[in-house]
């Protein structure tokens, strides 16, 4: 195991630096905006100077990593919203209320969480990975990036990349794992947008059954979050479910929570 994960080393993003994106020959994602529907530029909302502070500093990363770009006419105009995180951190998000409105709703299917988490029962070895900001790894068409433009007070930028908060980002996501999982899930793999699971029914298999993910991963450009990802376990937690060969259980945070 050590010697795989050594090996595949490029497969995980350490900074915005060592993304690629995924080609867009293979999947960008498009509004579909209402041509009925008029434009709406949001009223600028004022904040204090400490989240002033935190939306300035996550503009700065977001345009060092090139997932926005400045824009200076747009019919689109969005507020950002700054909030917490359970880290007890503050994140900025922006304010897709009126464009969601806009946008019909993508018929595309996610998977049902029961039916995933009852799948892994009788798996003797588990892999659980995370993509790193799986929605960034996806490009905007280029013809829908004015429209997701935002402002701040050091500017308007708009996004290069899929951005979280769109009505139907769950669903471009879930079509692109689909594609690339095509011939694992089911078998050896279970994904639910960018949580992804490789389950082997033999320990001895698992080695295997990971390195055919980390191939299809690599080869569409994927990258994984290091932080989140745990490797070669009897049992651990997916989609808020402890997961094990002897079957499920729910999480203590989310039983707790319940």
């Amino acid at each position: 195991m050590i010697e795989l994960l050594r090996e595949s080393a490029d497969l995980f993003a350490w900074s915005p630096s060592d993304f690629r994106g995924i080609d867009p020959e293979v999947i960008v994602h498009r509004l579909n905006v209402d041509p009925m529907v008029r434009p709406m530029k949001q009223k600028k909302r004022s904040f204090g100077v400490e989240r002033n502070r935190i939306i300035e500093e996550e503009v700065s990363k977001l345009k060092e990593a090139g997932y926005v770009s400045e824009v200076q006419y747009t019919d689109w105009l969005e507020n950002v919203v700054v909030v917490p995180k359970a880290s007890g951190k503050w994140r900025m998000c922006t304010d897709f209320t009126d464009l969601n409105k806009a946008c019909p709703k993508d018929p595309y299917p996610l998977p049902q969480i029961d039916l995933l988490v009852d799948s892994t029962t009788g798996y003797e070895l588990f892999s659980m990975m995370d993509a790193n900001q799986g929605y960034h790894q996806i490009f905007m068409a280029e013809e829908d990036r004015i429209k997701t433009s935002f402002i701040t007070d050091r500017g308007i930028y708009c996004y290069n990349v899929m951005p979280f908060g769109l009505k139907n980002a769950g669903a471009t996501y879930q079509r692109l794992v689909n594609k690339m999982f095509k011939d694992q899930i089911g078998s050896t793999m279970e994904v639910y947008v960018d949580d992804m699971l490789v389950k082997s029914m033999k320990e001895v298999d698992h080695l295997k059954d990971l390195k055919q993910a980390f191939e299809t991963m690599r080869s569409y450009g994927m990258k994984l979050n290091p932080s989140k990802c745990t490797f070669g376990v009897k049992g651990g937690k997916f989609l808020g479910y402890m997961v094990s060969e002897r079957g499920i259980e729910p999480h203590i945070s989310r039983a707790t929570s319940s």
